[in-house]
């Protein structure tokens, strides 16, 4: 459990500190409540050697997007039931499994609304759970009084984008595991089956072919120097999976993705679904536009596509329209999209014309990423053959050579 140091006063004002281990700021605002003091401050202390494994491994901790989906939707159901939103809370927290960690989110949130704060604000404490559109959201949905169609519009939001990056995901799957299976067996082969076939053609004393001496040489620096290619191999891997963390790296990572002859263009429409998307959701929950902007500039992950948002922004703030910035970045934004937020702005129907493109990209990724993978089949296969039909030959030709000799 995390450490938190606290300053509080007691019952006679006089004030007092100290550490203690709970599991959350909530749980220590009530330990010290009940022992008759008031918390001033609370930080939680974080070590220099500690480890996370929720930010290292976040397939191992946190939660995950299907168990908000499902809380959004269910919470919307409840509300539009008629439930007060601290009792869906405590429904959907008996319902989650103790040790999961969404389970303690949602108490922390019912303590926090107990305590008198707004529902988006008991949010706030858990940005790792709760991302800014969903909280941008909320607070609309709180301040509109259409908390339940907040609520429902989020999860359909994320439910969109889960089922987008799922698919891509899917897509891109079958060819990483078959590539990483080409390269394990390619691999053992040239370290445990090349060698030998290698002795065998040296003691024939037969003069070998070029690319039968190539494989040859491959296999031989890779059963020399295993270790040191191991190594620094997951040395390059650790340096580039760094870099692309950083800015200069992730700038790079952007330009390469948008540029790419086949990835290319489904990055754009993907982006541009996201965008739409986002935006559609927010304005439809009444979110105001400039505050909308800077949430879906959050959301988009390409740098290039944040510069974008963030001129948009800047073009709103000046009252001019924002169609002619997306009209003005068509390498990025298709030409479909300024249309179709200019025909938005002459009717006033913004947030209707984005869900039309939103649904637009969405169902062309799809059917690109199909295509994709139909595509991505054959090709692996000629690669295998040629791969496997090289090698064969590499190292049969020795064999015929030695027969013609005779």
């Amino acid at each position: 459990m995390p450490l938190f140091h606290y300053k509080a006063v007691d019952s006679e004002g006089k004030p007092i500190e100290g550490t203690l281990d709970t599991q959350d700021k909530f749980s220590l605002y009530q330990a010290i409540r009940k022992e008759g003091n008031t918390i001033i401050s609370a930080e939680e202390q974080h070590s220099s050697f500690s480890f996370s494994v929720s930010k290292y491994l976040p397939f191992l901790g946190g939660v995950k997007m299907h168990d908000k989906i499902t809380f959004a939707r269910n919470l919307s159901q409840m509300i539009d039931a008629g439930l007060p939103i601290t009792r869906g809370l405590s429904i959907m927290e008996r319902q989650a499994p103790e040790s999961s960690t969404f389970r303690a989110v949602l108490k922390g949130l019912g303590d926090s609304l107990a305590k008198g704060n707004t529902f988006s604000d008991s949010m706030k404490s858990y940005p790792d759970v709760f991302s800014t559109l969903f909280v941008s959201m909320v607070k609309s949905g709180e301040e509109s009084g259409n908390l339940s169609t907040a609520l429902r519009n989020v999860s359909l939001q994320m439910e969109k984008s889960y089922q987008l990056s799922k698919k891509i995901r899917g897509a891109l799957m079958y060819p990483a595991v078959i590539f990483s299976l080409m390269l394990v067996i390619g691999v053992l082969m040239m370290v445990y089956m090349v060698p030998t076939l290698t002795a065998t053609f040296v003691g024939l004393g037969i003069k070998l072919p070029l690319s039968t001496r190539m494989i040859i040489a491959v296999s031989n620096f890779l059963k020399n120097y295993f270790v040191f290619v191991s190594f620094g191999t997951i040395a390059l891997v650790g340096f580039f999976a760094y870099w692309f963390r950083t800015a200069h790296g992730q700038r790079v990572l952007d330009f390469v993705a948008i540029r790419l002859p086949i990835i290319g263009p489904i990055v754009k429409e993907i982006n541009a679904a996201r965008t739409a998307r986002t935006l559609s959701s927010l304005l439809s929950s009444g979110v105001d536009i400039v505050v909308a902007i800077g949430v879906t500039r959050e959301v988009i992950q390409n740098s290039y596509y944040k510069e974008v948002l963030n001129e948009i922004e800047k073009t709103i703030q000046k009252g001019d329209q924002i169609s002619a910035i997306f009209l003005s970045h068509e390498k990025l934004y298709p030409l479909f999209v300024g249309e179709m937020v200019a025909v938005g702005e002459e009717t006033g129907k913004i947030g209707d014309m984005l869900l039309g493109v939103a649904t637009f990209y969405e169902e062309e990724v799809d059917q690109q990423t199909k295509d994709m993978s139909s595509v991505i089949e054959p090709v692996l296969m000629i690669i295998i053959g040629a791969a496997v039909g090289f090698f064969a030959i590499s190292m049969l030709a020795p064999t015929y050579s030695l027969a013609d000799a005779l």
